[in-house]
């Protein structure tokens, strides 16, 4: 049995800002050996020979350029943020916005620090402000620069800046009554809090799951009824083959902002809905596309939508009850230049000590998710569409400029999804020639 009066006792002997120093910076030097040894891939100029039958040395060369450049930019980016979180730790910053946030609200709205809820939107709204200021110039270098460069970006500054206030506003109405809510639940409900904000949180997750096509996306993008025709007669068909309840087909206009694609499906039940990208359906082949829904598809046939929010319901009340040990521990807050104990403030600070369950339980997530991508594919590979996805994925790549050349190391550490050639490899599917797949220059990016 767990002693834990005794566990809750040798918390306070944690110097938690050194700690959470320490830790932030071990992770950071791990993570950027992976991004040097991916970095020697791209600098790579010859094709290595397993890649000889699924792309041109001319593709390659333009996809190291690419990933060369995402990558150097990465290493400013990664350092430039690695130095901005130490020195909020380091000078309590955290501290000094929580408690200028309360010097606004009791100056301006004479709120006093009673209010906890209040002040604690109030730090939410500036600390996310603060760190939108803070990314905005990677957001636009990389947007209008790096993207610009390898032909991928299709925004204008004015949607760049409409985006920015919108996702802002989403924000805003989302979190504001959900912070509320969530902090009225911790202060009401006693020690078995956690068990009551993982419900609250779970409903809320779901709920926006319901709105997000419906209400959050159009505000993005606009959705137009997929026409009449065989791509639309070939969907139907492969949805009745596996009995997916399939109620509409939408087409989203993803080429006003990137020449990147995707297709998704949505919806409860026996209320599903499918959206392509147009940018899917204007550069690939009827076959190919339902080889790409095929595997889609596949996810929701075994079910691994539910199982994923499964597992991260179970880590997420986990999460909240090891929280619930250090919500009211006052050396914890100290430790941070706090002398007040804030819910909010404990839980943002909780999830910094928390790290390196995160760290390992992310890198298991990866693993099971590359799993659940193999049989994705093969349940595609099932219904006769192994080589138009063989295609389907070496053209998406291609034209997403993909790491063809990928470290096994970073790519174990960093994605979800297996690299390319691994899941050639799966499929055991044999190119029809020897000649890789050209994709004509003027056809937008994509990807799977």
């Amino acid at each position: 049995m767990v002693d834990i009066a005794h566990l809750v006792e040798s918390l306070d002997s944690v110097d938690y800002k050194q700690y959470v120093i320490a830790f932030t910076c071990v992770i950071f030097g791990f993570e950027q050996y992976l991004n040097y040894r991916q970095y020697r891939r791209y600098l790579m100029r010859d094709r290595p020979k397993e890649l000889a039958d699924i792309v041109t040395e001319e593709d390659f060369k333009k996809a190291q350029s690419y990933n060369l450049d995402k990558s150097q930019f990465g290493f400013v980016h990664d350092l430039i943020k690695q130095l901005e979180s130490v020195a909020i730790l380091h000078y309590d910053g955290m501290a000094w916005l929580w408690y200028t946030s309360g010097y606004l609200l009791e100056t301006y709205g004479g709120y006093g620090s009673e209010y906890q809820i209040l002040q604690s939107l109030v730090f939410s709204i500036l600390f996310s402000w603060f760190s939108t200021l803070t990314s905005l110039p990677f957001s636009l270098y990389s947007t209008f620069v790096v993207e610009e460069k390898h032909g991928f970006n299709k925004q204008t500054i004015g949607i760049f800046v409409s985006d920015l206030f919108k996702n802002q506003l989403v924000m805003l109405v989302l979190m504001c009554p959900l912070l509320s809510a969530c902090l009225w639940v911790m202060q009401s409900t006693g020690d078995n809090f956690f068990l009551y904000i993982w419900i609250l949180l779970m409903v809320f997750q779901l709920f926006i799951i319901m709105i997000y096509p419906t209400v959050i996306q159009p505000l993005f993008n606009k959705l137009t009824p997929m026409e009449e025709g065989d791509l639309r007669s070939q969907i139907e068909a492969l949805a009745a083959r596996i009995a997916f309840p399939l109620k509409k087909l939408y087409v989203i206009d993803g080429s006003k902002r990137s020449g990147h694609s995707n297709a998704y499906f949505y919806g409860f039940g026996k209320n599903k809905h499918i959206v392509l990208y147009d940018t899917l359906i204007d550069h690939s082949d009827n076959d190919e596309i339902c080889a790409v829904l095929a595997h889609e598809l596949g996810h929701w046939k075994m079910g691994h939508t539910l199982k994923l929010l499964g597992v991260t319901q179970l880590y997420a009340v986990t999460m909240f009850w090891f929280f619930s040990f250090f919500i009211h521990n006052v050396k914890f807050y100290q430790d941070f230049g706090f002398h007040t104990t804030p819910a909010l403030i404990g839980f943002v600070l909780f999830q910094c000590v928390y790290a390196p369950v995160d760290s390992a339980i992310s890198f298991l997530m990866h693993v099971y998710q590359r799993k659940n991508e193999y049989e994705a594919d093969a349940f595609a590979l099932k219904l006769g569409y192994a080589s138009k996805l063989r295609s389907a994925l070496i053209k998406l790549s291609i034209k997403n400029l993909g790491g063809f050349n990928m470290d096994p190391w970073y790519s174990a550490w960093n994605n979800s999804h297996p690299t390319l050639t691994e899941r050639l490899n799966k499929l055991g599917v044999k190119p029809t020639s020897d000649k890789p797949i050209a994709v004509p220059e003027e056809e937008s990016k994509k990807e799977l």
